[in-house]
């Protein structure tokens, strides 16, 4: 690293600093939280072990559920290995809870590209909510955040859901901090108490110190190789909510009449309970690590999101790199410096559930883990990376570093 690099390395580190304090507060509190969960609901190694067959009366599992819901605030919870991805998570809320006739709300813009394929807006999916007879609406983004107006305007008797997306997915609006979505869910409830209010958590859980329950939401769902897991979880997603809502859910996951009572594990729990223990430390590292490549780029003249200096409400950093040169030079930085896969190189491919070719840098324990670090966007203007997680804030200075290296040629 040349002297050039090394003082934009120290400056950044500088800038991040005070960010960086009040982040360990929050890992802090929210640390306690999850062990206090762990005390109150007695976690043995008994629930470590591995169910086999149908599952019934599964102890691991259960439990796991129990200290979720105590965790998160709500009355039930679906917590699952069955679950193959997030989506998977909120697309099973949509289908369990909307139903022919009924009318959905998307409250801050168009929703993450694969939750597009699920609602029917792109592509046709077999399926999907508007081949069902499901009606879909969405309040336009007002600039580069919600439009509280649109939202109270947009809502009436017939809404049955309003969706609200924490975070920004592959777009440049703003992601939610906790006083938005209750500002949203305020609006919404005014308008019509009954509707429901389905917060997608993805990549926000312990970034803060409340989550959606305890905003006002009824059900929220969200991944276990993100956030939640804690980069030890190996797959899955959740559920959480009001227990009529989630139990609906769980009979969407299963079929109707089996419901949460099935479904075994043949492996360990052990990684799930490790992974929600170590959650809020692990989420703070991947923070720290958007900041930090945040405010390095910010100095090499990149536009990026957010802008560092300020608290983050969940793990991503975007970098608008202005080419599909410097888009691959960033992925393939990161890639190299990857404790798996690192002499391999990205390239732009089609990718399940989006519609421009995604190029994805990730060199992870656990594929698709984007509490690991990660970096990727769709290859069309403004050519953004999307950078997020990192076990170690060690192992994000040394991979942003090198990525800005690689785009400046050194």
């Amino acid at each position: 690293m040349d002297k050039k690099l090394k003082q934009i390395k120290n400056e950044a580190l500088e800038l991040c600093a005070p960010v960086f304090h009040e982040m360990e507060e929050i890992s802090l509190y929210n640390t306690q939280k999850v062990l206090e969960a762990f005390r109150k609901h007695h976690l043995s190694a008994y629930h470590f072990a591995p169910s086999y067959g149908y599952g019934y009366d599964d102890p691991g599992r259960g439990k796991l559920e129990e200290i979720w819901c105590d965790v998160f605030k709500c009355e039930a919870a679906l917590v699952r290995p069955q679950f193959v991805s997030g989506t998977h998570a909120l697309g099973t809320v949509l289908l369990a809870l909307l139903e022919p006739g009924d009318t959905m709300l998307s409250a801050v813009g168009t929703p993450y590209d694969t939750m597009q394929s699920v609602i029917g807006i792109s592509g046709n999916a077999p399926g999907n909510l508007k081949s069902r007879g499901v009606h879909y609406k969405e309040v336009p983004l007002k600039g580069d955040t919600y439009d509280l107006e649109g939202i109270a305007a947009m809502v009436d008797e017939h809404t049955k859901l309003v969706e609200i997306q924490r975070s920004r997915g592959y777009s440049l609006r703003n992601s939610l901090f906790p006083e938005d979505i209750r500002k949203i869910i305020d609006v919404v409830k005014a308008k019509n108490p009954k509707t429901i209010c389905f917060v997608d958590n993805c990549y926000g859980e312990f970034t803060n110190k409340e989550e959606p329950i305890e905003l006002g939401a009824d059900i929220t769902a969200g991944s276990l190789i993100k956030n939640a897991g804690g980069g030890f979880a190996p797959t899955g997603a959740y559920i959480c909510g009001r227990k009529d809502l989630v139990e609906r859910c769980a009979h969407q996951l299963t079929v109707p009449g089996l419901g949460d009572e099935m479904g075994s594990y043949a492996a360990s729990y052990r990684p799930f309970f490790e992974g929600l223990f170590l959650a809020p430390h692990m989420t703070r590292q991947a923070v720290m690590a958007a900041e930090f490549c945040a405010a390095v780029f910010q100095k090499l003249g990149f536009a990026v999101t957010p802008e560092p200096g300020h608290l983050r409400t969940d793990l991503i950093t975007t970098v608008a790199l202005n080419s599909e040169e410097n888009m691959c030079r960033f992925a393939e930085a990161i890639q190299s410096w990857s404790p798996v896969d690192s002499d391999a190189t990205p390239v732009p491919g089609p990718m399940p559930g989006y519609v421009d070719p995604i190029l994805m840098a990730a060199g992870t324990f656990v594929q698709g883990s984007t509490i690991e670090m990660s970096a990727d966007g769709p290859v069309r203007p403004p050519y953004i990376m999307y950078f997020q997680g990192a076990l170690t804030f060690e192992h994000a200075v040394l991979a942003v570093m090198g990525a800005a290296e690689k785009i400046l040629g050194k």
